[in-house]
């Protein structure tokens, strides 16, 4: 979050290292998710609508859900190694869990993961869409000879029925800066409906991470070059050119040289027991020591865990800097004017991550800091 560099990490945990009931009761990154319960009298296989009509959808709800029928969103997220194999290789890993289990894929997209459960041995699989890519996927599921094992439900998890309890909940419901587009909420609502005590979420953990970069190039490309252009002074244009380039939120790839401390989590998330009112508004505040000199470009966020996971062989998917790239990358957010900092010295403040009300898929951030006795406020909305 300082001005222009930045560095992020999140993490998620893909497997139980505690297995515990959960509390009851754009670039658009993926089409509603949902989940849909077999119909009374009976397993059903293959494609099938809930019978009870969904509540109507916003106009954002809508084009949320046209974006992810797309089929460049899934090649993209299908085609990032890092993300689809470290899922299949929690599917292996415990496929103990899964032999012989009901499962439901929150948000299948394509059904890539559903096949992996159904592979692995699962019972049952519903696979539940709010995207037309749904109609994809049922046929990809029929290609395959899996029509009797997974079941293609094309709604949002909060309309559907399934009429037995699950065993496994799977979903890839991260989005930029691990809140954006706030998918989690699905993910909870089909643990609270659906999930067995005991039952397995995949993945079970994440963690939001923060920490100051530094990225000079970003600031001599996007505003350097108005001091000279063709030997004409542009420098007037400078004040637009930092306000169209800095003012929202920026998705890249840097390296963990551009990183000048070590991270501050934001937000662990327990997918067993967090609610969604919790996922709202989130906020932290942090206090970072340079280890070096330079100048703080911007703050960058992800969802790569530093720590130690709790289960010594729990599998990781990171997207920190330091790491194999992801789709994710890092979100950065600039501040409008680098700040130089000496090494050790400190820079504090905190960050407020919200729910627009405008569109709950919107984060609002807020971000406070201060350094060297200046003090700075940056607000922004990543759309």
């Amino acid at each position: 979050m300082l001005p222009s560099s930045g560095s992020s990490n999140g993490h998620q945990q893909l497997g139980p290292p505690e297995r515990r009931l959960g509390l009851g009761g754009s670039r658009y990154r993926k089409g509603s998710r949902g989940s849909s319960r077999e119909s009374r009298g009976g397993a059903h296989h293959g494609f099938r609508v809930p019978e009870r009509a969904p509540p109507p959808c916003t106009e954002f709800d809508r084009a949320y859900f046209q974006s992810y029928s797309h089929i460049g969103i899934h090649e993209e997220m299908i085609k990032d190694r890092v993300r689809t194999e470290t899922y299949k290789a929690a599917i292996t890993k415990y496929q103990n869990f899964i032999a012989g289990k009901v499962v439901v894929d929150v948000g299948c997209g394509t059904g890539i993961l559903s096949i992996f459960c159904a592979l692995a041995g699962a019972k049952r699989v519903y696979a539940v869409d709010a995207s037309d890519i749904a109609v994809q996927a049922n046929e990809v599921v029929k290609a395959n000879n899996l029509s009797d094992k997974v079941i293609v439900l094309h709604g949002r998890v909060e309309d559907v029925d399934i009429e037995e309890e699950v065993d496994v909940i799977i979903s890839e419901w991260m989005g930029y800066m691990l809140l954006y587009e706030s998918m989690l909420g699905s993910v909870v609502t089909a643990r609270d409906r659906w999930l067995k005590p005991g039952g397995l979420i995949l993945p079970s953990h994440a963690t939001l991470f923060m920490a100051p970069v530094t990225n000079s190039e970003r600031y001599s490309e996007s505003i350097d070059f108005w001091r000279n252009v063709y030997g004409i002074d542009m420098s007037a244009m400078l004040p637009l050119a930092k306000q169209c380039a800095f003012e929202e939120p920026s998705v890249e790839t840097i390296s963990g040289e551009n990183v000048l401390t070590w991270p501050c989590a934001v937000k662990h998330v327990d997918c067993y027991t967090v609610t969604i009112q919790e996922l709202e508004s989130v906020t932290r505040k942090y206090k970072f020591a340079s280890m070096m000199q330079g100048n703080i470009a911007s703050n960058s966020h992800g969802f790569n865990q530093r720590k130690k996971p709790k289960s010594d062989d729990a599998l990781v998917l990171s997207t920190a800097p330091e790491d194999a790239p992801t789709h994710w990358q890092q979100t950065l957010i600039y501040f409008y004017d680098p700040i130089e900092v000496k090494q050790d010295q400190v820079i504090e403040g905190s960050i407020t991550l919200s729910q627009s009300k405008e569109n709950s898929r919107f984060l609002n951030i807020h971000l406070e800091y201060a350094s060297g006795g200046r003090c700075f406020v940056k607000e922004s909305v990543m759309r």
